[in-house]
């Protein structure tokens, strides 16, 4: 796939990955239509963008509210005429024991982290159908393969996300379109739920949002013929 032109929707925007996935995208010629609840942080994403002379849309949009999420998708056809890769980055996570989780934790992760995902990409999929190649790209994580205490809301929500992307890949593919789940261990990025941010690491050898973004990039960069489904990324000597 060559980026130039193309026109990119980024959900979760406004720090970390989808930053980072952001910024590469622009840096590629590629234009871009960016959201996230953070008014302020996707303006200043959306800002630095701009200064690689591409195209770049923003809309402040929740994603647990169904309307917006239509009205999001929407906007991406209506500003530039087409819609050629969707990325799914937005998510959160609450990290406590099966015992102590409350259900409004649970259910918000699962209403971001695969609720809203299955919702932007059925709405986006007749607009990926019309491109002549499009993009799925689904931010997991190694949670997603893994189980560990205190996570089971949050594995649950990226085994879930997996299954999704691999079943949307059966279905897709014969419209041309492609699905890539990426599952990054711990990345240098603030994450967490609500108001509430784990810091960045201070180790120098963890992985950087920058490495998941070029991993993506490179993953649909290559020949039409082919599709990269899932990538795992951790450090390499950690």
């Amino acid at each position: 796939m060559k980026l130039q032109n193309k026109v990119v929707l980024i959900t979760g925007a406004s720090r970390g990955i989808g930053e980072a996935v952001a910024l590469a995208f622009a840096q590629a010629g590629a234009k871009l239509l960016l959201t996230a609840r953070d008014a302020e942080r996707l303006q200043q994403v959306a800002e630095q963008a701009r200064t690689y002379q591409t195209e770049v849309e923003t809309v402040v949009a929740d994603l647990h509210d169904e309307a917006q999420i239509k009205k999001l998708i929407a906007h991406a056809p209506g500003k530039f005429g087409r819609l050629d890769i969707l990325v799914n980055n937005a998510g959160l996570g609450y990290f406590s024991s099966v015992a102590e989780m409350t259900t409004a934790q649970w259910d918000e992760m699962f209403a971001i982290n695969l609720r809203a995902v299955f919702l932007a990409t059925r709405e986006a999929i007749p607009y990926l159908r019309a491109a002549d190649e499009s993009f799925v790209v689904n931010v997991a994580s190694l949670a997603g393969k893994n189980t560990f205490a205190n996570g089971s809301g949050y594995t649950a929500t990226k085994w879930g996300l997996r299954a999704f992307a691999q079943c949307l890949m059966l279905e897709e593919r014969k419209h041309g379109m492609r699905v890539l789940t990426i599952c990054p261990g711990s990345v240098a990025t603030e994450f967490g739920g609500g108001n509430e941010r784990m810091p960045r690491s201070p180790k120098p050898n963890i992985v950087q949002p920058e490495d998941v973004a070029e991993a993506i990039l490179s993953a649909l960069q290559i020949p039409q013929r082919a599709m990269v489904s899932e990538i795992d990324i951790r450090p390499t000597n950690p």
